[in-house]
C-alpha cells in the first residue's frame, strides 16, 4: 500500500481554465494580484477569453482581471486595459479605476489614445492634480479646466477595492420649509436645457430601474416643481456649490443597478447643465459660469412620499428673467 504525504499540487492555468469553475479562478486571480504576478494575470485573462470562444463562460473572469490590473497593477499594465471595450461589467469605467490609484504622469506614457488620456487626466484633476498647460492631458476631450476652480465643490469620489466599490453621496442641507405650486405654469420649449437636466440621471433610467422628469416653466421654482405633478413638498435654498456637487454625483453614479459613468463624466454633465441653465455657450468660461450660477437661485426639494435610494430633486430659478426649471430623478435597489 502506498501513502502520500504531499499536499495536492495547485491546479495550473490550463487545469483551472478547462474546469471553468469561477471560485477557484477568482482565488487564483487574488493570489496572482497579491504576488504582483502581472504577466501571469495577463496570460490567465487571455486564456479565459480563448475559452469563451470554445463555449466556456469565462468572460466575467477576464473582465475581472482587467479591473484588477487597472486598479492594482503597475502603470504599464494598468494602461494596457484602458480600451473602449474593456470594463463593460466592472463597477465603473476602467479610466476612473486606474486614475484612482495612479498619477497622470505614471499612466501617460502608456495610454493608448488621446480620448483615453483626456478622460484619465480629467479624473486626476478631480483628485487634485493641476494639468493646465499640459497638451498631453488632451483638455479638448471633455473641454473642462485642467484644474479644480476655487468656487467648485469638493466632488464625491468613488473608492474602488478588489471586490467592491464605495461611492458615497454628497452631504446636503436639510430642507424643512413646506412648499406647494401656486398656479399652473406655462411650459417653456427648451430642448437643450431639458436634455441637459435629464442627462444628469440618464444611467439611472437606461441602465437601472429609475425614472427622471424635468420641466422648464414661466414662473418660480415651486411652479416648476408643480409641473412635475407634485402637489406638496419640502424645499430649501442651497448654495450653487451644493447644487453642482449633487448634479455631478448623480451624473457620475449608475444608480441602483447601472454601471457608473465616472467622476469626470459627472463633472462634465454638471457643467453642461449649469451652462445651459446660465445661458452660456459651451465650453463656458469658468469665471463667467461662477458669476451666472451665483445670480441664479438654487433649491433642493423633497416630495413628501420620498423614500430611500438614489434621489436628485433640484430646482433653479432665474429671478431676473422670471423662469425656473426643476428635475425629479429617483432609483431604488428593490
Amino acid at each position: 500500500m502506498a501513502f502520500y504525504d504531499e499536499e495536492p499540487r495547485p491546479l495550473d492555468l490550463d487545469d483551472l481554465v478547462e474546469a471553468a469553475e469561477p471560485n477557484p479562478l477568482l482565488r487564483r486571480v487574488d493570489a496572482l494580484c497579491e504576488a504582483r504576478a502581472w504577466d501571469d494575470l495577463v496570460e490567465l485573462a487571455r486564456r479565459c477569453r480563448e475559452a469563451y470562444e470554445r463555449g466556456k463562460q469565462l468572460w466575467p473572469i477576464a473582465e475581472h482581471i482587467d479591473y484588477r490590473l487597472a486598479l492594482e497593477a503597475s502603470a504599464p499594465y494598468a494602461a494596457s486595459v484602458l480600451t473602449p471595450s474593456a470594463g463593460r461589467f466592472a463597477f465603473g469605467p476602467l479610466t476612473e479605476v486606474a486614475a484612482s490609484t495612479h498619477t497622470f504622469d505614471e499612466l501617460e506614457p502608456y495610454l493608448p489614445s488621446p480620448q483615453v488620456a483626456g478622460v484619465v487626466a480629467a479624473e486626476r484633476v478631480l483628485r487634485g492634480e493641476v494639468l493646465t498647460g499640459r497638451p498631453e492631458a488632451h483638455p479638448e476631450v471633455l473641454e473642462l479646466p485642467m484644474r479644480l476652480e476655487a468656487w467648485e465643490p469638493p466632488y464625491t469620489l468613488a473608492t474602488y477595492k478588489s471586490h467592491e466599490i464605495e461611492a458615497p453621496s454628497p452631504e446636503v442641507s436639510q430642507v424643512t420649509t413646506e412648499g406647494s405650486p401656486g398656479r399652473a405654469a406655462e411650459l417653456i420649449d427648451d430642448d437643450e436645457l431639458h436634455r441637459a437636466l435629464l442627462d444628469l440621471a440618464t444611467t439611472w433610467v437606461t441602465g437601472s430601474g429609475g425614472r427622471a422628469e424635468a420641466a422648464v416653466v414661466e414662473g418660480d421654482a415651486a411652479d416648476a416643481i408643480g409641473t412635475l405633478g407634485v402637489r406638496s413638498f419640502l424645499i430649501g435654498e442651497v448654495p450653487p456649490r451644493e447644487a453642482l456637487a449633487l448634479m455631478a454625483w448623480a451624473a457620475a453614479s449608475g444608480g441602483a443597478h447601472g454601471r457608473r459613468r465616472g467622476a469626470a463624466a459627472g463633472r462634465s454633465a454638471a457643467w453642461w447643465a449649469a451652462a445651459e441653465l446660465s445661458g452660456l455657450d459651451w465650453p463656458p468660461d469658468p469665471d463667467e459660469l461662477a458669476r451666472e450660477m451665483g445670480r441664479l437661485r438654487w433649491y433642493r426639494w423633497e416630495p413628501h412620499e420620498m423614500i430611500g435610494g438614489w434621489n436628485l430633486h433640484l430646482a433653479v430659478e432665474d429671478p431676473d428673467e422670471g423662469w425656473s426649471a426643476a428635475i425629479a430623478a429617483e432609483d431604488r435597489s428593490e
